[in-house]
């Protein structure tokens, strides 16, 4: 039994696929409620779901050796939802990664774990992980890739020092990223930055 749910166009029929990846003692269920804001109705849906709602049980930038076990095993079940939709005739090109908070960060790590031509990436509050950056965990090449990562610049849970330097390594290995930053405290995600989504990346 798989441990992600689907929703959206018949795998078969899409042509486009969305794997959308929730925060923190979220749901799967949650993070797909975005979708009555985003442009998606030609694509296939897929959230996997967290074991006990939560990707890693520190924060992003806490000891690595904490968030180890379960940061590896979140990582190996995204990619598996991954190597799925490949096996099922999908090109990396029609896969696109969405992700808020926790899910934001962890999208960042798998996909910069796996660069390559992918659809796009959303990253709703989030950055690469660890305690510091290494840079020997990435690999391969986004290939102009379009990435949007979006945030308060006084987020009490993602400092805005980490997304600025992973905007730097995204950048290095070949993606187009596009950063907005709010002056506001809030730990959501606005209706500003779904309106930039759909308008550069669903239209």
């Amino acid at each position: 039994m798989s441990n992600w749910i689907q929703a959206g166009m018949p795998l078969a029929q899409a042509k486009k696929v969305a794997i959308f990846l929730h925060g923190r003692g979220s749901t799967a269920e949650s993070i797909l409620s975005l979708v009555d804001y985003l442009h998606l109705s030609d694509f296939a849906l897929f959230a996997p779901q967290a074991d006990q709602h939560t990707w890693y049980p520190y924060g992003f930038m806490a000891s690595d050796q904490g968030n180890l076990l379960a940061l590896n095993s979140s990582l190996l079940q995204v990619y598996h939802l991954f190597q799925f939709l490949l096996e099922k005739g999908k090109t990396p090109e029609q896969i696109y990664f969405i992700g808020f908070s926790q899910g934001a960060c962890l999208t960042l790590e798998i996909t910069a774990r796996h660069a390559q031509k992918f659809g796009g990436i959303v990253a709703f509050t989030g950055g690469l992980i660890g305690e510091k950056l290494n840079k020997e965990n990435y690999q391969g090449d986004f290939s102009g890739t379009p990435i949007f990562i979006s945030s308060s610049k006084r987020d009490m849970h993602v400092p805005v020092q980490r997304i600025y330097d992973s905007v730097e390594v995204l950048k290095h290995m070949g993606a187009k990223v596009s950063l907005r930053l709010f002056e506001d405290q809030l730990h959501t995600v606005r209706p500003e930055e779904l309106s930039w989504v759909n308008k550069e990346f669903f239209k």
